[in-house]
């Protein structure tokens, strides 16, 4: 029987579950190894007033508006979430009126200026942003009031025994959902003596976007999704384990 390939997880904790299942479905042996870590800001929410839509880019922050004190006052307005898997999220927090773009922040933006919602729009989002959602909306005439609920302070080493796993080539690959992840994993594996790693490991990313910063840090074999959603990364990383991955 064939040895399962070993597959870093860098997703939030949170997230790094349902993606470490779906990888050992597909026969792989996931190691649950997050970038970042999710910290609450406390920064408080505006009075509901006025306010008729949500804009949620991710599930980080579905989870800092739920856990908010005041989080509740916003339930019963309409929400717009980037990705099936964000929209879920909403949905089981207990928001009832959700309807999901497709997978880009750039999708998200066109499908609420396509609705142009009446009245304000909050969007809880984090201190560090892969992209300025708030400025496409203002942009196009609807009111934002953004919130930063949260933080993802990155990971600043290995974890012990990880570091040795890596510089002996006893880790296969990696999946990488967001550009701030693999800058961060870059940064931690920068020295001289992963550079064996850097040629070999199989770097699995959601767009060309996430996997630019590993580009950059001369990794070689990268793979991306087709498209950016989990479904098409589980399918890449079926292609992995069927070793059916170029560099």
């Amino acid at each position: 029987m064939a040895e399962r390939r070993s597959v870093l997880v860098t997703r939030p904790r949170a997230d790094a579950e349902r993606t470490a299942a779906g990888l050992a479905a597909l026969g792989l042996d996931p190691v649950v190894v997050p970038m970042l870590e999710e910290r609450f800001t406390g920064v408080s929410l505006p009075d509901p007033e006025g306010f008729t839509a949500i804009a949620l880019t991710s599930a980080n922050g579905v989870r800092a508006l739920a856990a908010h004190p005041e989080g509740e006052n916003f339930a019963a307005l309409r929400v717009y979430a980037v990705g099936d898997h964000t929209a879920s999220e909403a949905r089981a927090a207990g928001f009832e009126h959700v309807s999901a773009a497709e997978g880009t922040l750039a999708d998200l933006s066109r499908a609420i200026i396509a609705d142009r919602p009446a009245g304000k729009i909050l969007y809880p989002a984090a201190h560090h942003q892969s992209g300025d959602l708030a400025g496409l909306l203002a942009a196009a005439g609807l009111v934002v009031d953004m919130r930063v609920l949260y933080e993802m302070h990155a990971a600043t080493s290995l974890p012990p025994g990880l570091a040795q796993r890596l510089a002996t080539g006893q880790i296969d690959g990696a999946v990488f959902y967001s550009r701030r992840t693999a800058e961060i994993f870059a940064g931690l594996i920068a020295s001289r003596d992963y550079r064996p790693l850097r040629a070999n490991i199989h770097c699995l990313c959601l767009s060309e976007n996430v996997a630019q910063p590993l580009i950059e840090n001369h990794f070689l074999r990268i793979g991306l999704a087709d498209y950016p959603s989990h479904e098409a990364m589980m399918a890449l990383a079926l292609a992995f384990a069927r070793d059916q991955i170029s560099p």
